[in-house]
């Protein structure tokens, strides 16, 4: 088995003027998988991360109808860990260590993912040849999953991503966790002060966008409540498996601030979740179970920025260049593009990824007027149909899940109906550094 430790940097497609994607319409989605999730972890061994990730994964096979023995891929994200972590010095639960085949790491299964880990408990993978680690979330395990695929290092290829969510506050765990701070001492005073939360940039950059164009937090409630009643119609997404609660204008405005001007709402919820899809190629594609959903692109941002957290200028300017590198790959206009589920973990910094696209002609300043328009998935500017993060928990790919399903002509009662789902984008996770997906009813 040919086994790669970390994705190799050279495999996105990071610059402009790359042209035309050398494998679009060649690779293509076909099965999903989800294991029911959860708020946090009940010490079940039944329920730990890597068993909800088994779970995925076999739901992924029987979906596309593929036979295990013939997956020959494994790309996952190993790292599962959000919130809490898992207490130093705390012992592996006894019926955890009983009921699952170890591997070397004592912590594989419970706070992590490993390809050996998963390969011990899934003895009906009996023909792997490829397995890779893409660390991050889904969008950037989708991506080299899918060059893979087109390089023909895998033909059948299975990519998981997964989450854990342990008792404990949020961000008090792992390196949070103690006396000192890793890295140099001022940068981590600045980036990794205890108490400061993880969407305060995106509130800072909210804060100037407003500033500079006008707009006022107010008038995120449309997209807010879209995302949830999208969310609602999500049968795999946490709000519509344990809280079916819609979120009206008025709850959003008087939701306490985390980092103002974004409030309780603003930033998704921690879950337990796993989700997982088959990949194959073109030539495979019409003797599965699912109708083929082609991958007509994939690109990357990988801009840094000149300070400790991106200015304002500096998103709007990425984000350009990203929608840019996203219609010239996948050799389409931005007037082709039917919907979009680009990445809302902090539904802040959604509007920039619209822009940059100049989904429905919105230009920079423009996206929170779009809100006030018909967003929905009946009319004819579906944003965020998935519902993202805000609708459904953090996942970091119920984005995807929606294009395929919306594309393939089974999202239910999500389904577009204002207009033909053809061609959808998806991908994040931040402005700058996210993965993105093209993809396309036809190959071209």
């Amino acid at each position: 088995m040919k086994y790669v430790e970390a994705v190799p940097e050279d495999i996105f497609r990071s610059e402009e003027g790359l042209g035309v994607w050398e494998h679009r319409g060649k690779v293509v989605a076909i099965g999903i998988g989800h294991a029911p999730t959860a708020r946090r972890w009940d010490n079940n061994p039944e329920t730990c991360v890597g068993a909800i990730s088994i779970y995925a994964l076999r739901q992924a096979m029987a979906d596309a109808g593929v036979d295990p023995s013939h997956v020959d891929g494994l790309v996952i994200d190993p790292v599962t860990s959000t919130g809490a972590d898992w207490p130093r010095g705390k012992p592996i639960p006894q019926d955890m260590l009983d009921r699952w085949e170890a591997s070397d790491d004592p912590l594989d299964g419970l706070t992590k993912n490993s390809i050996c880990w998963l390969l011990k408990n899934m003895p009906e993978l009996t023909g792997i040849k490829f397995a890779m680690n893409a660390s991050n979330c889904m969008s950037r395990a989708l991506v080299a999953a899918a060059q893979a695929v087109g390089e023909g290092e895998t033909h059948t290829c299975l990519v998981l991503k997964a989450w854990n969510n342990f008792e404990g506050r949020y961000y008090h765990g792992g390196a949070n966790d103690g006396g000192s701070l890793p890295g140099s001492a001022a940068l981590a005073a600045l980036t990794n002060l205890w108490g400061t939360p993880a969407c305060y940039a995106t509130a800072m950059q909210f804060n100037e966008y407003c500033r500079k164009y006008g707009k006022s937090h107010a008038m995120m409630a449309p997209f807010m409540e879209n995302s949830r009643r999208n969310g609602l119609l999500f049968p795999e997404g946490y709000w519509a498996q344990h809280r079916p609660e819609e979120l009206r204008t008025e709850d959003y405005l008087a939701a306490p601030w985390i980092a103002e001007p974004a409030n309780l709402f603003d930033n998704d919820l921690p879950i337990m979740c796993s989700g997982a899809y088959l990949l194959t190629t073109s030539e495979r594609a019409p003797h599965l179970a699912q109708p083929p959903v082609y991958i007509l692109n994939h690109a990357s941002s990988r801009t840094l920025a000149r300070s400790i957290m991106p200015t304002l200028e500096e998103v709007e300017a990425d984000t350009a260049r990203t929608g840019r590198k996203i219609y010239e790959g996948a050799g389409i206009t931005a007037e082709q593009l039917s919907f979009e589920n680009m990445y809302d973990g902090f539904s802040l910094f959604h509007q920039f990824h619209l822009e940059g696209l100049g989904f429905r002609g919105v230009g920079f300043g423009e996206a929170l007027d779009f809100y006030q328009t018909d967003i929905s998935i009946q009319g004819p500017n579906p944003v965020s149909p998935s519902g993202g993060n805000i609708g459904s928990g953090r996942s970091r790919f119920w984005m995807h899940t929606d294009c395929i399903q919306q594309i393939q002509g089974r999202a239910g009662a999500r389904q577009i109906t204002g207009i033909p789902a053809e061609v959808g984008v998806s991908g994040g996770p931040m402005p700058l550094g996210g993965n993105f997906t093209v993809w396309g009813v036809a190959p071209d």
